[in-house]
């Protein structure tokens, strides 16, 4: 299966600004990456060559930098590489930059003189890894040699280096083609290898190197690298290959004995590529195959390509896990089960769900499913009231695709019988249920949880909506495996709280002045009319509260106010808190980030409530795709991240991406939705499963 190419020419590699907002970033399996703009001049701190997990996927470190090149053309000196300080970019070696191109892998096209110049960048799949490949082509007979520089650090990537304030210790050994360098803290050793040439150690540091996206968003923008030596290739042959390798480990001893098994040829370099290349290929092949009434689009084999992005090895090598965002987002419990039906089922990949389910399981306490599990201490933390009930809906997600009711007795049912009870008699953070049958919970424990000096911008302390239909979704979900495992009284049980939780839903929460719901019901009973696109999670879910009528007029009306070509906004923009705009330092993004940010996940919900309530005819979903898919699909997946779907837009025209450059639920709830509604291809054990379960 063919892989899509994204390809950049030098007249829009030559404007600085527009070509440093276009990034890449290729994954290893385990959370780590490789990240940088289509310069090659890095303009983020989580930018680097090589940022670690040296704790799948947690514990993330920045080891490489950059590998910077420089061409020598007799005693001519050419550096094909930039860097960007306060004072400008220096060198401009991006001027020698004609073409960029993305395939799947980032490749670097440099013409100096007669000569020209390939890079291709790699990550090993599950290896802690990188591979630069480079091919030179010359004319004439001019001496040519190429050196490669290596900046290097060591440090947690949410941090800078100043090397005078705090200083990393480097010792290197050089060996041949080889050099291993150790760091005292925190204790790593970084292996680099060429296939060619010599390593010479010619030490230096690049300092107060500048990073113009950090500066932006008022975060820590300078940062030291080490530069240990370079790498010296002479290349004598018309077309000349070799290959540079990375890797890092905590222990020295085992960070030599894997660099033994990387490449030590160009042959054995180029070998690994086209096994990672074939990985790809054959994750596309699978997708194909396994949905027949679906043609080859390169946005969708993007698309494709970017969900297995997320989908990461946990440190006991039998778990998996989701990343919510790259640049730097850990595994978080919210996203990985909204996101878990769009990257793990519609894709196929059964025994992946099966074993995040398992993973999440390990970290639960008090009935409830972390909200994230921190990258530094991998310690869960419990701030949220809807990751556990997103985690039942993802169970039944998995069972319409699998029909696997085995393993959910065997292994969740337990659980989530326990959940239930836990949230009955009370939990944590004040989240219980009321003596109306529905949800209570403190402030800041929805998604929207934004805090600006103490303060919520959305204060949603009471019953939010969408809590409320997870909730009921959840017990009817329950309700029907206890029938379905022989457990009548727990049945009839979930059954009267379902019935209670509907009943009282409907008297509280409908707004019959704007025909809509009210986004939170406070503790006196108060509704809040923000107009919130969290009601739409209403009317989507598979066991709805609400009959047609109102359905149906909830979403008109977030078509109506919130709907833009890229996502749902958070706010209407009628409001007078709405702010457009997601810009400037914390404080100014987090009184955006809820209050008319756009969000490409709500159009998974948004879809799926339209094509619900509209019905299915050949013209609806044709408007759907039209209007709510390709416009972030078709067009996004070239202009930011590319190959993938930033995390946030902004509310006002041109709705600029913002926030993380790759975001599960961006990918994952508009494919799912693409899928399932818009194309119609409805999971295998659909009719069975909801059948079976009432």
């Amino acid at each position: 299966m063919k892989i899509p190419s994204i390809d950049l020419r030098r007249e829009l590699l030559l404007k600085i600004d527009e070509a440093l907002g276009k990034e890449w970033i290729i994954s290893n399996g385990l959370g780590g990456y490789a990240s940088s703009t289509v310069l090659g001049l890095n303009a983020r701190k989580y930018h680097g060559l090589l940022v670690a997990a040296f704790h799948p996927p947690r514990d993330r470190r920045l080891c490489l930098a950059k590998l910077d090149e420089e061409l020598i053309i007799e005693n001519r000196f050419y550096p094909l590489f930039s860097n960007e300080f306060q004072s400008g970019i220096f060198p401009k070696g991006h001027m020698f930059l004609k073409r960029f191109s993305l395939s799947p892998f980032p490749k670097y096209f440099y013409a100096v003189e007669n000569i020209e110049v390939r890079k291709t960048l790699f990550m090993p799949y599950k290896k802690n890894a990188v591979v630069a490949l480079y091919e030179v082509f010359k004319k004439g007979d001019s001496a040519v040699k190429m050196r490669v520089f290596p900046l290097i650090t060591c440090r947690h990537f949410h941090s800078v280096v100043d090397r005078w304030r705090k200083p990393l210790n480097f010792t290197q050994k050089p060996q041949g083609r080889k050099v291993a360098v150790n760091v005292e803290v925190p204790r790593s050793t970084l292996v680099m290898e060429a296939t060619d040439g010599l390593y010479f150690p010619v030490e230096k540091w690049v300092e107060k190197v500048y990073f113009r996206e950090e500066f932006s968003r008022g975060e820590s923008f300078l940062d030291d690298w080490h530069q240990p030596g370079f790498f010296e290739i002479s290349l004598s042959e018309k077309h000349g290959k070799f290959a540079v390798t990375a890797l890092v480990d905590e222990d020295e001893a085992r960070a030599i004995k894997i660099s033994s098994e990387m490449p030590v040829t160009t042959y054995d370099a180029e070998a690994l590529h086209d096994r990672a290349v074939e990985r790809y290929e054959s994750l596309l092949a699978k997708f194909y195959n396994e949905h027949e009434g679906l043609q080859v689009k390169n946005w969708l084999s993007w698309v494709v390509l970017a969900a297995d992005a997320f989908v990461v090895e946990g440190a006991e090598k039998v778990s998996k896990s989701i990343i919510a965002g790259y640049h730097w987002f850990e595994d978080w419990g919210r996203d990985t089960f909204i996101s878990l039906p769009g990257l793990m089922l519609v894709t196929g990949r059964f025994e992946d769900a099966r074993q995040t389910f398992l993973t999440f399981k390990k970290y639960r306490e008090d009935g409830l499913i972390p909200n994230f599990i921190s990258d530094q201490d991998a310690k869960p933390v419990f701030n949220s009231v809807d990751a556990t009930l997103w985690y039942a809906n993802a169970v039944l997600q998995y069972l319409k695709y699998t029909g696997d009711l085995k393993f959910v007795e065997m292994n969740l049912w337990e659980d989530l019988k326990t959940m239930v009870e836990s949230l009955l008699k009370g939990t944590i953070l004040n989240i219980r249920v009321d003596d109306d049958g529905l949800l209570s919970h403190g402030p800041q424990l929805t998604w929207m949880d934004t805090v600006v000096d103490g303060q919520p911008l959305t204060p949603r302390a009471g019953k939010a909506v969408e809590v409320q239909a997870l909730w009921y979704n959840a017990l009817k979900t329950l309700e029907a495996l206890a029938r379905k495992f022989k457990e009548e009284s727990e049945a009839e049980n979930f059954a009267c709280l379902a019935e209670n939780a509907k009943r009282s839903f409907n008297e509280k929460f409908w707004n019959a002045d704007k025909d809509c719901l009210f986004d939170v019901v406070d503790e006196h009973g108060y509704g809040d009319a923000s107009v919130r696109p969290n009601q739409i999670i209403a009317v989507a879910l598979d066991f709805t509260m609400l009959d047609d009528f109102k359905s149906e007029k909830i979403v008109d009306l977030v078509h109506k106010e919130l709907l833009t070509p890229y996502g749902l906004r958070t706010l209407a923009r009628s409001d007078s808190r709405y702010v457009g705009v997601y810009f400037g330092d914390r404080r100014s993004r987090d009184k955006a980030y809820h209050n008319g940010t756009v969000w490409p996940w709500l159009l998974g919900p948004f879809t799926t409530a339209f094509l619900k309530t509209k019905g299915y005819a050949d013209f609806r979903r044709e408007y759907a795709l039209k209007n709510f898919i390709l416009p972030l699909f078709a067009e996004q997946i070239f202009k930011a991240g590319l190959g993938t779907i930033s995390e946030i837009f902004d509310g006002d025209p041109p709705h600029s991406p913002r926030g993380c450059i790759a975001q599960a639920w961006s990918i994952a709830e508009p494919l799912r939705a693409y899928v399932e509604d818009v194309m119609q291809i409805r999971p295998e054990h659909e009719r069975e499963i909801l059948l079976a379960l009432g």
